[in-house]
């Protein structure tokens, strides 16, 4: 298949599984979901299954709504020696229906929600060998009102899609433009350039739009600009990882102005980060980020994070602080 009928082909089978669809259709028997926290790598058919079903069984009339649906030759990196798909596709957006069962601990409004997503797949024939699949639970117990961290520094909600309405990748558009990685490839050196004093020996403010939109998870939140970004995430951010690196990228893929990388950034947890105290420890930091180009430009980035896998390495159990705001609280002392 060449990539447009990859995007095509992934798309209806993942609209299908938000559907009620049959996993066996869409997934081959040995296939493996990297699943955010708690849930885990899930492998095979059967425990494929279960995660769906008790995702699908929380919200049974959800439906699909990609803000953000791309995909193309996942480019090499290096840095990443696991094996690597070759062609991938990535998607952003939310699963809005009635959240009726309780999810994980997090309780059900019995009211819509919207559940946001960030999913990378890769179509091996006509079936999913391998997916990548987060959900903002953070964001959900916002929704519920049992947000578990305290008050996010940048503004909370539901992210839009891109500003021109063009983030559904699945026609045969040509495409002109400039390669929508090499500018992100740039920001991602300045970023590296760090003297550890000040922030303009980050030379990557060249890299974005003056008005640009940065979308981070919950627990982060939206900013605006560089004024914002420096403030509500890349501040915070250095102070709580003075030392952080990448381990390399299991995607990067780029289609018209559009563009993803992904993998996982490492260090060590010096400064608080989301109101969680240090601790010294070395953190794997999960993320993705989904970036949309101007010209040569970074217009619009949203960035996926796993919140409750690092705050689980410091310490800290997101879900259990949940479990006791709706009263299955602690009787005795554990020591």
């Amino acid at each position: 298949m060449d990539i447009l009928a990859i995007k095509q082909r992934s798309y209806a089978l993942l609209h299908d599984l938000a559907l009620w669809g049959d996993v066996e259709a869409a997934y081959h028997p040995d296939a493996t979901v990297a699943a955010c926290a708690p849930w885990g790598t899930q492998v095979g058919l059967a425990a494929i299954t279960d995660f769906w079903s008790e995702l699908r069984g929380a919200i049974p009339d959800m439906e699909r709504r990609d803000l953000i649906f791309v995909g193309g030759e996942n480019r090499p990196d290096p840095r990443f020696t696991a094996p690597r798909a070759p062609h991938l596709v990535a998607a952003i957006g939310h699963y809005q229906g009635v959240f009726s069962k309780d999810l994980l601990g997090i309780p059900a409004t019995k009211g819509t929600v919207n559940l946001r997503y960030a999913e990378a797949h890769w179509l091996d024939g006509d079936k999913i060998r391998w997916s990548y699949v987060w959900f903002d639970l953070p964001d959900l117990m916002r929704q519920a009102g049992v947000w578990p961290l305290p008050r996010s520094f940048g503004a909370e909600g539901m992210w839009p899609g891109p500003a021109p309405q063009n983030g559904l990748r699945l026609s045969d558009d040509e495409w002109s433009g400039p390669d929508a990685l090499e500018p992100v490839f740039g920001m991602h050196n300045a970023l590296g350039s760090f003297d550890g004093k000040s922030l303009d020996s980050m030379d990557h403010a060249r890299f974005w739009t003056d008005r640009f939109m940065y979308y981070a998870g919950a627990g982060i939140g939206m900013a605006r600009g560089m004024e914002g970004f420096r403030a509500h995430h890349q501040i915070p951010f250095l102070e709580a990882f003075p030392d952080r690196w990448g381990t390399g990228h299991f995607i990067r893929i780029a289609d018209g102005p559009f563009s993803v990388t992904g993998g996982v950034v490492c260090g060590t947890h010096k400064g608080p980060w989301l109101g969680m105290t240090p601790t010294g420890a070395k953190i794997d930091i999960p993320v993705m980020d989904f970036y949309r180009l101007e010209g040569d430009q970074i217009a619009e980035n949203w960035l996926p994070i796993d919140v409750p896998a690092i705050a689980a390495q410091m310490g800290n159990d997101l879900f259990a602080r949940v479990r006791h705001y709706t009263g299955a609280h602690p009787t005795k002392v554990s020591l």
